[in-house]
C-alpha cells in the first residue's frame, strides 16, 4: 500500500470511518450500504482518482454490517483499488451496456447475512445516484432486501472532520490565503476578470493546490449583482468593486472563501456594506461553538446585516459545511437548527443586497472546537481594500 493511494491519511483513519457507520447501520436496521459517488467511495476507500471526470463508467463500493468495505468496480480501477485497504475488489470489463456491474453488486449484496432485510442508498437530500436510474432500478429489483435512503445519516456522518481531515482543510486554507494576498500586487484598472482569476489560478497552483475547480468573479461600477457567474472578459475600471470566491483543491478537501476589492475608490455606502459583512463573520464566529446551532450562527450573522439595512439575502444561506465537497451540509439558515459539535468544518458567508443591484458577500472558514471555533483562513482586512 502506498502513501499516495491513501494521501496521507493512515489505515486506522479508514477503519474508524467504516466502524461509525456500521454503528449507523444496526441504529438504522440496515444489513449494507451501497455507495456510488466519488466523495462517499473516496471517503470510505482511499481511492483517490481523476478518472471520475469520465462519466462513463460507474464505481460501487459496498459496506457490509460486518467486516470490510468491497469494491465493485470496472477492470480499469483494479491496481488503483488495490494500492488502499480494501482487499475485496470484484471487476468487470466496463463499458458494458448490457450489464454494467449490476449483476456483479447485486451478487455481492444478496450473499451477504441479512439480519434485517433492508439495505441503504444515499437517496435523499443533499444526494445522488451516479449511476443511470434504469440500472438502479434493475438492481433494486435483483437485491432480496429492501432499499432505504440513509443519506442524512451519512451526511451527519461525514460532518464530523478527523483531526487529519481539518489539517489538510487548514493546509489548502493558507495556500489560498497566499494566492489571495498577492492581488493586489499585480491587479490594476485594463485588466479583465479573467485576467487576474489566471494569475491567481497559477499562484495557486504554485503555492501547491492540487486543483482550483471552482473561481467566480464579477465585478461592477461601486458593487456587483452576481456571486456565482464568471469569470469574465470585463475590463476593470475606476470604481468598480471585484470579488472573487474560489474552491481549490489540496488532496481532496477544500478550501472556500472570497475576497473583495475596490479599484481607485469605492462610496460610503459600499465600504458599510463590506465593514456590516466583515462584522457578521465576528459575531458567526462567536456564536460557532459547541451545543448551539446552525441557526445560532445565522441569527447572530443576519442581526447585524439587518441592522446596517440589509435589503435581503439573493443566496438562501449565510454558511454551510465544507470538506471533500465544496458544499456540504449544513446549512446556516432561520430554520437548519442542526446541532454544532467539534471537528464541524464550516464556512461563515454572510451576505447582503445593500442597494439594488448591489451584493456584499464575505466569507471565511472555521472548525468548531471543544470550547468555540478555531479560524482556519486568515481573515480579510477589516476595511475593504482599495487598489490604487
Amino acid at each position: 500500500m502506498s502513501e499516495f493511494s491513501l494521501r496521507g491519511f493512515e489505515v486506522s483513519e479508514f477503519e474508524s470511518r467504516t466502524a461509525r457507520l456500521q454503528k449507523v447501520m444496526h441504529e438504522q436496521k440496515v444489513d449494507a450500504v451501497l455507495f456510488t459517488t466519488e466523495p462517499n467511495v473516496r471517503y470510505f476507500s482511499g481511492f483517490f482518482t481523476q478518472f471520475w471526470h469520465s462519466p462513463t463508467r460507474p464505481w460501487f463500493l459496498i459496506v457490509p454490517l460486518e467486516g470490510k468495505p468491497i469494491a465493485v468496480i470496472p477492470e480499469i480501477g483494479a491496481t488503483g483499488m488495490a494500492a488502499t485497504w480494501i482487499d475485496d475488489i470484484r471487476t468487470w470489463a466496463s463499458p458494458c451496456p448490457e450489464d454494467d456491474g449490476i449483476s456483479l453488486v447485486a451478487k455481492a449484496m444478496n450473499d451477504l447475512p441479512k439480519k434485517y432485510g433492508r439495505v441503504g442508498a444515499t437517496l435523499g437530500i443533499e444526494s445522488y445516484l451516479r449511476m443511470p436510474t434504469n440500472n438502479f432500478l434493475e438492481l433494486r429489483d435483483k437485491v432480496e432486501s429492501e432499499f432505504v435512503d440513509v443519506a442524512l445519516a451519512i451526511h451527519n456522518l461525514r460532518q464530523i472532520k478527523s483531526a487529519a481531515e481539518i489539517s489538510k482543510t487548514r493546509q489548502i486554507c493558507r495556500i489560498t490565503n497566499q494566492a489571495f494576498d498577492l492581488i493586489p500586487n499585480y491587479a490594476k484598472t485594463g485588466m479583465t476578470e479573467r485576467e487576474i482569476c489566471k494569475q491567481f489560478r497559477i499562484d495557486m497552483l504554485s503555492a501547491g493546490a492540487d486543483e482550483c475547480p471552482y473561481i467566480i468573479a464579477g465585478s461592477g461600477p461601486d458593487g456587483y449583482d452576481s456571486i456565482i457567474m464568471g469569470p469574465t472578459d470585463r475590463v476593470l475600471n475606476d470604481g468598480d468593486v471585484l470579488i472573487i470566491d474560489t474552491g481549490a483543491v489540496r488532496d481532496g478537501y477544500f478550501s472556500d472563501f472570497d475576497r473583495n476589492w475596490a479599484f481607485g475608490s469605492a462610496s460610503e455606502e459600499t465600504l458599510a456594506a463590506y465593514r456590516a459583512t466583515w462584522e457578521a463573520t465576528t459575531k458567526g464566529f462567536a456564536a460557532a461553538k459547541p451545543g448551539n446551532t446552525t441557526t445560532d450562527i445565522y441569527n447572530a450573522m443576519w442581526s447585524v446585516l439587518e441592522a446596517a439595512g440589509a435589503l435581503g439575502n439573493d443566496v438562501g444561506r449565510i454558511g454551510h459545511g465544507l470538506g471533500m465537497e465544496l458544499t456540504e451540509r449544513p446549512s446556516h439558515t432561520a430554520t437548519d437548527n442542526t446541532l454544532l459539535v467539534p471537528g464541524m468544518v464550516l464556512t461563515l458567508e454572510p451576505g447582503m443586497n445593500y442597494a439594488p443591484g448591489k451584493q456584499m458577500v464575505h466569507e471565511e472558514n472555521i472548525v468548531i472546537t471543544e470550547d468555540g471555533a478555531e479560524w482556519l483562513t486568515e481573515r480579510a482586512a477589516p476595511e475593504m481594500i482599495i487598489i490604487k
